[in-house]
């Protein structure tokens, strides 16, 4: 394959990341599993450290640079960010407009992964499956935890972009849920639209310290229990599922910074019951078909990634 070309898929792959974890409840951390490249992901955030510094300090740009893996991490980076500044907007308007079309494609995209992330544990073992329960039940705990008012001191927002930050490279768990939960996603969204530098540079330097902490934690994980981790790993996936699920009603609200009165605690229903709880149309057909255009669109994305030289 054509060195264009794998930069190109690289590229769209981190747009895809990008658009993931702007939504509350899906991770760019799935993202990277499903498209092969997660744990090269870990891998090269794991390589920024004192000795990539050291070669830095020496004048050995080029070492420094393939330590870190540095065209990988910066194509795929690129991708991020031009799907954080366009496709964002993009997938807010699908959560305002529509919900459950937008829902039941993620949820048939996170079922579907979480079963092919399984396929890379090569040995079974009761532990393997004890820790992909334990996987469902932290993620399914973390999706039914109300969420809560917090301050707006700058320490706290440091704080926030370091938590978010990991769950963002976690499969299953959304940075931008727990971001929710913590009661500053759209605190953090608003000082992106306002361009608000002071939060931005806390929020990013909390951001850069807890990737480059964690994601060493998450290296060391794969290398030393590669079965135990993707097993809970794939399990934070299947729990993520209840916060996914498309028909769902609000339980308690709150007013967003326009003004308007927005659930921030739901209750999932069946179809069935949307109609009669609500009196919307519960879009049961379109929901299917987008749930399965999930299932298609992970599965050529896995076939076409193990063609691709990782």
């Amino acid at each position: 394959m054509s060195n264009f070309k794998s930069t190109l898929i690289l590229f769209v792959k981190g747009l895809v990341m990008g658009a993931a974890d702007s939504v509350p409840g899906v991770s760019g951390g799935t993202v990277a599993l499903i498209t092969g490249i997660y744990e090269r992901l870990i891998g090269a955030l794991k390589s920024v450290d004192l000795s990539a510094i050291e070669k830095i300090r020496k004048g050995k740009l080029s070492e420094f640079w393939s330590h870190i893996d540095g065209n990988f991490l910066v194509i795929l980076l690129a991708g991020v960010i031009a799907s954080l500044l366009s496709l964002a907007r993009v997938i807010t308007y699908l959560m305002a407009n529509h919900p459950i079309q937008l829902w039941s494609f993620f949820f048939g995209l996170i079922i579907i992964s979480s079963i092919l992330v399984l396929r890379e544990i090569n040995r079974w073992s009761v532990g393997t499956v004890a820790m992909l329960f334990i996987g469902i039940a932290i993620a399914y705990s973390i999706t039914v935890v109300t969420p809560a008012s917090t301050p707006n001191a700058l320490w706290f927002i440091f704080l926030s972009g370091a938590i978010a930050i990991c769950a963002m490279i976690l499969p299953g768990i959304s940075g931008a849920f727990l971001l929710l939960l913590m009661g500053k996603y759209e605190y953090v969204y608003t000082a992106l639209k306002e361009f608000d530098l002071a939060v931005i540079s806390v929020f990013a330097l909390g951001a850069i310290t807890g990737v480059l902490s964690f994601s060493r934690f998450i290296n060391w994980l794969l290398k030393k229990y590669h079965n135990l981790a993707i097993a809970t790993l794939s399990g934070f996936m299947i729990g993520s599922l209840n916060k996914i699920w498309p028909w769902k009603i609000g339980v308690l609200f709150r007013q967003n910074s326009h003004g308007e009165q927005v659930p921030f605690v739901e209750r999932n229903i069946l179809p069935g019951q949307y109609f009669n709880e609500t009196g919307a149309e519960p879009f049961l057909l379109q929901g299917l078909l987008f749930m399965a255009t999930g299932v298609i669109l992970v599965y050529v994305i896995d076939r076409l990634s193990r063609s691709i030289p990782k």
